[in-house]
């Protein structure tokens, strides 16, 4: 019997590696929870009081705009950190509608310590990454680092659900002012800006400005922008929505499809 050519070898050994990458992977890859309901509490940190309240604001939220809202407890991050669990886990659940991505997850991560506000695409202007932290850092935190997990998790979806509905004035007023542009400067850049300046004016002032030189060449074209450009709205596309009825105090329900590209912001107590 023949032995194989060394291209057949090659192509076997890279198959090989292929598959143990692929499967290397589909390994470290986060065991997400699956979504059954609006509130899904797998560390078991919410009582079923508080998980049918916030249940029933949900709901409301979603029949009025169809913004699908979503709180989610964890028993671990598993080692990842909790910015790219929680965007796995809403493109895991695809919550919001497939064209408006209008989904939100407000994870809490209690044995970690970490939470965050996961905002699909087209929520991102109405519920900022800036208000998110402001949410999480003045409504939430404080009631987490009491240890009143429920108190913290019913304010922290009220502000969310504050923000979306447009009433950002009790959370807009704490976010605090852009930095100047001396504030972001570091020193020393600062220090060799106001030295360029400095030699641009020496040298300068011992140079004679020949304004005709400038004139010779005639009137300034002005270059305007072709008409009728714009920018293009984009975003995920997908299935539409399956959202079932709630049952005693929970609801099952699916994803629509819609998907997040990072906005929000975290926290940790």
């Amino acid at each position: 019997m023949r032995a194989p050519a060394p291209e057949t070898r090659a192509l076997r050994g890279l198959l090989i590696l292929v598959f143990a990458l692929v499967a290397a992977l589909a390994f470290a890859a986060p065991t997400y929870p699956e979504l059954t309901g609006r509130v899904v509490d797998q560390a078991g940190i919410l009582q079923a009081s508080t998980k049918a309240g916030l249940v029933s604001k949900l709901r409301d939220l979603e029949d009025k705009s169809s913004i699908q809202l979503v709180v989610a407890t964890i028993k671990s991050l598993e080692g990842y950190d909790v910015e790219t669990y929680a965007n796995g886990l809403f493109r895991y659940w695809k919550l919001g509608e497939a064209k408006k991505n209008n989904g939100v997850l407000f994870l809490v991560a209690p044995n970690d310590r970490k939470m965050r506000i996961e905002v699909g695409y087209g929520l991102e202007g109405a519920l900022t990454d800036a208000l998110s932290k402001v949410i999480i850092a003045s409504a939430v935190t404080p009631k987490f680092k009491a240890g009143d997990y429920n108190a913290g998790v019913e304010r922290g979806v009220e502000g969310i659900i504050e923000a979306l509905s447009g009433d950002t004035s009790e959370w807009t007023k704490k976010v605090p002012p852009p930095p100047s542009l001396f504030e972001e400067l570091p020193p020393l850049l600062i220090f060799a800006l106001f030295i360029f300046i400095f030699i641009m004016m020496a040298r300068s002032a011992g140079r004679p400005t020949n304004y005709r030189r400038y004139r010779r060449g005639g009137p300034p074209i002005i270059i305007l922008p072709p008409s009728g450009g714009g920018w293009s709205d984009y975003g995920s596309s997908g299935g539409g929505s399956s959202w079932g009825g709630d049952s005693g105090g929970f609801d099952s329900f699916s994803g629509g499809g819609g998907s997040s590209g990072g906005g929000g912001a975290s926290g940790d107590w």
